[in-house]
C-alpha cells in the first residue's frame, strides 16, 4: 500500500528519531560507577586517573572521537592492559553504549562524584507554599506559557485518566461546558475505565501478566489489583496488603516472585526478588547490586539486602556473597533502621506484618514522596526525581516533592485526589514541551513532556476509532466479552511499541521510537490486518459471525462430551483450534466415538468424511456433509490422544461444530458490548472523514487536508479508501503524541 511508504517518510520527515541519544545519568554513570569506580573514584586514582568530575573524565574522554579516547582503547583492550583489571570485561552492550555516548560529544555535565552532597530526608516534610492559588503553581513559581486549549486538555485529560481518546460526543459536550476541574471530576468517577487505564501501568510496575505461562509459585494478582483500583484503595493499604497478603483473595503472586529454572544466582531467588521488587517499587531504591555484595554504587550493603529479605524467607535465609555462602543466617532487618527497631517476630506471616508496618509507618516519608514522584512522572514525563527509582538522587524542587508528599500522606493516601491535585494546576494544563534538557544539566520546568502513546493506549485507540475490538479469549465455553488491551496478551504491535515482558517489574517503559517500531506501524502484518478489518466494518462490510453450536472451553487433559442436535442441518463443521499449546506439533485432537443419530442408527462421523477423526493434526478443519440424511443428534467426545498429555507437550485446544461456514476471527461468542460504543456506519465519505478527524486528532481536518481526504476516499466509500485514510492518520505523530 502506497500511503504505508508516505507514512514513514511523515514520520521521518517532521523529526521523529529512530536512535535517541545516550542518557548518561541513565546509561552511562552506572557502567562507570559499577566496573570503574574502584580503581578511579575520591582519592583512589590509579593511574593517575580519577572519575570525580566531568573535568576528571574528559582525561580520558575525546567529546565525538571514541576511537581516540583512552578510556574506549582501554576497556576493548586495544591498548592493554584491558580494564577493568579485575572481573570480567565489559560486555559489547556496555562499549557500544560508551562508544555512542562519547561520539556524540560526551554529553552530561556530572561526573561521578558530583551528584554525592546530597542527602536525601526521610521522616515527611510540610513546606508552606510561598505564595497563594494553587500549591503546585506557587512552588514553580512564574508560569508565564499560556494553557492549552480545550479540546487539547480534554485529549490530555482522558488519555491520562482512561487511556482513551475522547468521543466525538465526549468531546462535544465538553466543548459546551468546558469546565476542566468538573471534567477531571467525571473522569475519575468512572471507577472501570479508570482502572482499566492504570492496570497496565501497576501490571508493570508489580510485574504482573495474565498473558504469559506462570511457572513454579508465581501467581496472578489481577482480580485483586482491579478492584483495588476500581475502588482507589488507600495507597498505605495497597502497599501494606501487597506485602502481607494475610485475607483469602489477597494478592500472593507479588512477593512470590518468579521460580525460575535450572540453576540460578542466589541474588535471584524469591526472598530476595521481594526484597529488590519492594524497596524498588514503593521507596525507589534499587537493592540487585548489593544482594550480591557490597553496592559499588550505592551505600546499600549486602547485609542490607539479606536483612529485607529476611521478611519473606519461609526458611531460614543464608547470606550468600557472591554465590559463595557465608555460613552467616540474616535476621529481618529494615532499610531504615532510624524508625525504630523491628519488632520481636517469628513466624512467616509475622514477618510480614512487620514488613508492611515498616514500609507504612508515617515517618517513613519515603513511601508517599516515591509515590507521588511515579504520578509525577507519568503526567508530565519527568519525574520531580530522575531516575525514578533513585529517590536518594536530588530533587530539581525539593519543597514541590515534600508539600506533594505531605498531603497525599495527610490525605490518607488517596490517589485520586493526587491525581486531581496535579491535573488541576496551571503546570499541568501548559504546553508541552518537546525535548528533555540534556541529561546532568539544571532543569527547570517548561511545561509537561510531549509523551508518546503507551503500546494499550494506541491499541484502544485503534479499536475505538474503528469499532474493531478484540474479544477476551475465556477458558469455558461461556460468552465472552470484548476488552481493552491491558487484558490480553502481548503482540507484535503492541511489543514493539513498548510493553515490556513483566518477568522482571518494569517502573518506567522506553519511549523513544525505534527502528522496530517503524517497521511495525508501517509494515506489520498485525496491524495491516487490523486495518483491514476495520476499514470493512465501518463501512458495513464486516459479515456477520455464526454463532458455534458446541464450543468446548479451553481443553488440556480431560474429555469432554459432545451431545447436540442436528435436526435439519444441511452441513456441519468440525473445528480445533489451537489456544496456548506448548508444542502444538505434538498434539493430536481426537473427535473420539463421534456418531450421528437417527432413530437407532448410528453412523460413525468416520464414514461421512473418509478419513479417521481420531488422529487429526493442529489445526484441524472437517466439513460434513448432512444433505438428505435426517440425522437428529451428533454426540463424541473431544479430548488429546495420551501422548499428548506429556509435559513437554502441553496441550491446549479447543473444539467447536457449527452448521454454517465459520468466521475464523471469531469462533467464539461474544458479548455486543464494547469498551466504547461503534462508531456508526457512515454512508458518505465527508462524514467518516470529519468523524475520524475528531476522535483521533480532536479537531476537524484544515482545508487543505480536505483535498487529500477527497483524492482518498473519493465519491463513494470503498474499504481499500477506508483503510488508507486509516494508515495516513495512525502513522501520523499528532495521533502517537499526547500534547
Amino acid at each position: 500500500m502506497t500511503l504505508k511508504v508516505y507514512s514513514i517518510v511523515w514520520m521521518l520527515g517532521l523529526g521523529v528519531s529512530l536512535r535517541a541519544e545516550v542518557d548518561f545519568a541513565r546509561e552511562v554513570h552506572p557502567i562507570l560507577t559499577a566496573r570503574c569506580t574502584a580503581c578511579h573514584s575520591g582519592h583512589n586514582a590509579q593511574g593517575g586517573l580519577a572519575l570525580n568530575s566531568r573535568a576528571d573524565v574528559l582525561k580520558a574522554v575525546v567529546p565525538g572521537d571514541s576511537k581516540s579516547s583512552k578510556l574506549l582503547q582501554r576497556v576493548t583492550g586495544e591498548k592493554p592492559p584491558r580494564m577493568p583489571l579485575s572481573g570480567a570485561p565489559l560486555t559489547e552492550a556496555e562499549i557500544a553504549t560508551l562508544r555512542k555516548w562519547i561520539d556524540e560529544g560526551a554529553k552530561g555535565s556530572v561526573g561521578v562524584a558530583d551528584v554525592a552532597t546530597w542527602k536525601a530526608p526521610l521522616a515527611p516534610r510540610t513546606p508552606t507554599p510561598p505564595k497563594a492559588g494553587h500549591p503546585v503553581d506557587a512552588f514553580l513559581g512564574t508560569l508565564d506559557a499560556k494553557t492549552i486549549p480545550d479540546r487539547l486538555f480534554a485529549r490530555r485529560a482522558y488519555l491520562d485518566l482512561h487511556g482513551l481518546l475522547p468521543t466525538p460526543e465526549q468531546l462535544r459536550a465538553f466543548e459546551k461546558s468546558p469546565d476542566r476541574a468538573k471534567l477531571i471530576d467525571r473522569l475519575l468517577k468512572d471507577k472501570d475505565t479508570y482502572a482499566g487505564h492504570w492496570m497496565s501501568f501497576w501490571n508493570d510496575v508489580l510485574r504482573n501478566d495474565d498473558g504469559v505461562v506462570y511457572y513454579g509459585e508465581r501467581k496472578s494478582i489481577t482480580a485483586w489489583l482491579q478492584r483495588a483500583l476500581e475502588e482507589n484503595m488507600p495507597y498505605d493499604r495497597f502497599v501494606a496488603t501487597l506485602l502481607n497478603p494475610a485475607k483469602k483473595g489477597d494478592p500472593e503472586g507479588f512477593i512470590l516472585g518468579v521460580t525460575w529454572r535450572g540453576e540460578v544466582p542466589a541474588s535471584e531467588r524469591p526472598p530476595l526478588q521481594a526484597a529488590q521488587n519492594s524497596a524498588q517499587a514503593f521507596l525507589g531504591i534499587n537493592l540487585k547490586c548489593n544482594s550480591c555484595h557490597d553496592s559499588f554504587i550505592s551505600n546499600w550493603k549486602l547485609k542490607d539486602a539479606y536483612g529485607l529479605a529476611a521478611f519473606f524467607s519461609t526458611e531460614p535465609l543464608e547470606i550468600v556473597r557472591c554465590d559463595v555462602k557465608t555460613g552467616e543466617t540474616a535476621k529481618p532487618k529494615f532499610l531504615f533502621e532510624e524508625l525504630g527497631a523491628v519488632r520481636p517476630v517469628s513466624t512467616l506471616e509475622e514477618r510480614r506484618a512487620e514488613a508492611a508496618r515498616l514500609f507504612t509507618l508515617s515517618e517513613n516519608g519515603r513511601l508517599a514522596r516515591t509515590a507521588v514522584n511515579r504520578y509525577w512522572k507519568l503526567l508530565f514525563g519527568r519525574g520531580v526525581v530522575e531516575p525514578v527509582d533513585d529517590m536518594a538522587a536530588q530533587p530539581w524542587n525539593a519543597e514541590l516533592l515534600d508539600w506533594l508528599a505531605a498531603d497525599f500522606a495527610k490525605n490518607g493516601y488517596d490517589v485520586k485526589k493526587l491525581l486531581r491535585t496535579l491535573m488541576t494546576s496551571k503546570a499541568y494544563q501548559m504546553a508541552s514541551v518537546k525535548a528533555a534538557p540534556v541529561a546532568g544539566a539544571p532543569y527547570t520546568f517548561a511545561g509537561p513532556h510531549r509523551r508518546r502513546l503507551s503500546a494499550e493506549q494506541y491499541a484502544d485507540a485503534v479499536a475505538a476509532i474503528t469499532g474493531e475490538w478484540r474479544f477476551k479469549p475465556a477458558s469455558s465455553a461461556a460468552p465472552t466479552r470484548w476488552v481493552r488491551e491491558w487484558e490480553l496478551k502481548s503482540t507484535s504491535l503492541t511489543r514493539a511499541m513498548g510493553r515490556p515482558v513483566r518477568d522482571q517489574m518494569v517502573t518506567e517503559r522506553l519511549t523513544a521510537p525505534t527502528t522496530l517500531q517503524a517497521i511495525e506501524l508501517v509494515n506489520g502484518q498485525y496491524l495491516a490486518g487490523w486495518l483491514n478489518e476495520a476499514a470493512k466494518r465501518m463501512i458495513g462490510e464486516t459479515p456477520e459471525a455464526p454463532e458455534n453450536l458446541f464450543d468446548s472451553g479451553v481443553l488440556r487433559r480431560n474429555p469432554v462430551k459432545v451431545d447436540i442436535s442436528v435436526k435439519g442441518v444441511k452441513e456441519l463443521y468440525l473445528l480445533v483450534e489451537n489456544v496456548d499449546s506448548y508444542n502444538p506439533s505434538r498434539v493430536v485432537p481426537m473427535w473420539k466415538d463421534a456418531v450421528f443419530l437417527k432413530g437407532k442408527e448410528r453412523v460413525p462421523l468416520r464414514e461421512l468424511i473418509g478419513q479417521d477423526p481420531e488422529n487429526l493434526k493442529l489445526p484441524a478443519r472437517l466439513k460434513v456433509d448432512l444433505q438428505g440424511k435426517k440425522f437428529q443428534r451428533f454426540q463424541a467426545s473431544v479430548q488429546v490422544s495420551k501422548e499428548s498429555t506429556a509435559s513437554d507437550v502441553g496441550p491446549a485446544i479447543r473444539f467447536f461444530v457449527f452448521d454454517e461456514q465459520p468466521l475464523a476471527r471469531q469462533l467464539v461468542r461474544v458479548k455486543d458490548e464494547t469498551p466504547v460504543a461503534r462508531p456508526p456506519v457512515r454512508q458518505t465519505p465527508e462524514a467518516l472523514a470529519e468523524r475520524l478527524y475528531l476522535h483521533a486528532f480532536q479537531r476537524t481536518p484544515a482545508e487543505a487536508e480536505r483535498s487529500v481526504l477527497r483524492e482518498i476516499l473519493g465519491s463513494r466509500l470503498e474499504a481499500s479508501g477506508v483503510e488508507d485514510l486509516l494508515w495516513m492518520i495512525l502513522q501520523s505523530p499528532e495521533f502517537q503524541y499526547i500534547e
